[in-house]
C-alpha cells in the first residue's frame, strides 16, 4: 500500500507540474524586508510579504527581541496550564484586548490554530455556523471540526446572508463568520451592515482580522474600527501576530470575557500545543505599545498603497479596486501569472503568481502587497518593471507608459 501511495503522489506532482501550478519555493538568504537577498546572491525588492508595517526586521523590534531572549528565555517547553504561562503572556493578552476594545484575549501558536480552536468549544449539532464562501482556509477547517449545521453565503452578499440567518432561526446558537479583509482580493467585509443583521437575528459575529490588525482604521485597530463596530457585545475577533505585528508567529482570539475563559478550558489547540515563545510574546507586547504611540507607519503604508494603485492603473493593468495594500494584478491565466512573476524577478521585483487552488480556477493573478518600509523609489521602479514585463508578454499595450 505504501508503494502505491508513493506512486500516486508522484503522478499527482507530475500533473501539477504539467499544468503550470507547481509552487516552487524561492530561497531568501537575508532577513525579511523590502530589500532581500536571494540564495544566488541577487538583491531584489520584495512586494509580496505580509510585512505591512515593515516591522519584521526593524531595529526597534530586533532590539526588543534580543532583550526578551535575555529576560525570558527562548521557549516554554510546556503548554499553558501546566507551566507554560509567564507574566508576559498575560500582559500581551491584556494589551491585545485593550487595543481591540475587547474584554479579554487568548494567545495561540498561530491564527490557524486560533481559528481551528474557536468553534468546537461553543457549537454542536443544535447550532448553526454561517460562513462567507471566500473565507480563509483556517476558518473553513475550524468549522469542519464541529458538528454544527453549516450555511455558506455568497461572497459579501448581504441578502443571501440574511436568508441564511432566517433559515437558521431554529438553531440554539448562530454565528456569522467572515474575514475582515479577504486576502486574495483585498476587499473588506461590510462589518457595520453584517453586525446589524447579526443583532437583528440574535447571532454572534466572528471576524478574522489577520490582514487588518495594526494598520486598517484610523489608528490601526482593524476592520471593526474602519466600520465603527469596536466594542460590540456580540463580536469575537481572531487575528495573527505574524503579519503586520512583526511577522513572526502567534495568533489570538479576543472578545467577551466568558467566551475567552471557556476557550482556556476547552480549546484543544490551546490546551495541547506548546506556549508561544516568550521572545515573540514580549516583542509583540513592545509592538503594541509602539502602535499606541503613533499612526506614522500606517499613514505611510496608506500613502504607498495609493501611489502604487494609481500608477498601476495608469499603465493599464487590471487591478481590483480598493484602498487595501493587497493589490491583485489580475491575469486570469495560471501559466501567464507564473511566467510574469519569473520575468519580474529578472527585473529585480520579487512577487509570486497565485493560481488554483489558492484562488478559484480562471482567477490567476499576481498579488502585490505594499509595506510602510517601501520608498517612493521602490514603488516607482516596480511600476516601470511591471509595465516593461506586461508589454513584453502582451498583457498591456505598448503605448502605455508610467506617468512618473
Amino acid at each position: 500500500m505504501a508503494t502505491a501511495l508513493i506512486e500516486w503522489a508522484k503522478k499527482q506532482l507530475q500533473e501539477i507540474e504539467a499544468s503550470g501550478l507547481y509552487k516552487h519555493e524561492r530561497l531568501i538568504d537575508s532577513a525579511q524586508g523590502v530589500e532581500i537577498t536571494l540564495k544566488d546572491g541577487r538583491k531584489v525588492i520584495n512586494f509580496c510579504a505580509n510585512n505591512y508595517l515593515g516591522l519584521a526586521a526593524h531595529p526597534r523590534v530586533v532590539a526588543a527581541a534580543r532583550a526578551a531572549l535575555d529576560r525570558w528565555g527562548y521557549g516554554m517547553a510546556s503548554v499553558r496550564f501546566i507551566c507554560g504561562t509567564q507574566s508576559i503572556h498575560k500582559e500581551l493578552e491584556q494589551a491585545i484586548a485593550d487595543f481591540l476594545h475587547c474584554e479579554d484575549s487568548i494567545l495561540y501558536a498561530a491564527c490557524f490554530d486560533a481559528n481551528g480552536g474557536v468553534f468546537e468549544p461553543f457549537f454542536g449539532p443544535e447550532d448553526a455556523i454561517i460562513s462567507d464562501e471566500l473565507n480563509h482556509a483556517s476558518l473553513i477547517d475550524g468549522i469542519r471540526l464541529t458538528k454544527a449545521r453549516r450555511f455558506v453565503y455568497k461572497h459579501l452578499d448581504l441578502a443571501d446572508l440574511e436568508a441564511k440567518l432566517a433559515e437558521a432561526q431554529s438553531a440554539r446558537f448562530r454565528v456569522v463568520v467572515t474575514d475582515g479583509v479577504f486576502s486574495m482580493d483585498g476587499d473588506y467585509a461590510p462589518l457595520d451592515k453584517i453586525l446589524e443583521l447579526t443583532q437583528r437575528y440574535d447571532a454572534l459575529l466572528l471576524v478574522d482580522d489577520s490582514h487588518a490588525t495594526g494598520f486598517v482604521g484610523a489608528t490601526g485597530r482593524g476592520t471593526p474600527e474602519k466600520f465603527g463596530i469596536m466594542g460590540a457585545p456580540n463580536l469575537l475577533l481572531t487575528g495573527t501576530l505574524g503579519k503586520a505585528l512583526g511577522g513572526a508567529m502567534g495568533g489570538y482570539v479576543a472578545g467577551p470575557a466568558p467566551l475567552i475563559t471557556l476557550l482556556r478550558q476547552r480549546s484543544r489547540p490551546y490546551l495541547f500545543s506548546n506556549s508561544l515563545s516568550p521572545v515573540v510574546v514580549a516583542t509583540t507586547r513592545e509592538i503594541f505599545s509602539w502602535l499606541s504611540e503613533t499612526t506614522e507607519l500606517r499613514d505611510r503604508l496608506a500613502a504607498n498603497t495609493q501611489r502604487f494603485r494609481q500608477g498601476m492603473s495608469e499603465v493599464g493593468f487590471d487591478i481590483r479596486p480598493g484602498d487595501h495594500p493587497i493589490v491583485p494584478i489580475m491575469l486570469y491565466d495560471a501559466v501567464l501569472a507564473h511566467k510574469m512573476a519569473d520575468a519580474l524577478l529578472q527585473e529585480g521585483i520579487y512577487v509570486i503568481g497565485f493560481s488554483y487552488p489558492v484562488v478559484p480556477r480562471g482567477q490567476a493573478r499576481i498579488r502585490v502587497q505594499l509595506s510602510a518600509a517601501h520608498t517612493t523609489e521602490h514603488i516607482d521602479y516596480a511600476i516601470k518593471a511591471f509595465a516593461k514585463v506586461g508589454q513584453d508578454l502582451g498583457i498591456i499595450s505598448s503605448a502605455a507608459s508610467p506617468v512618473r
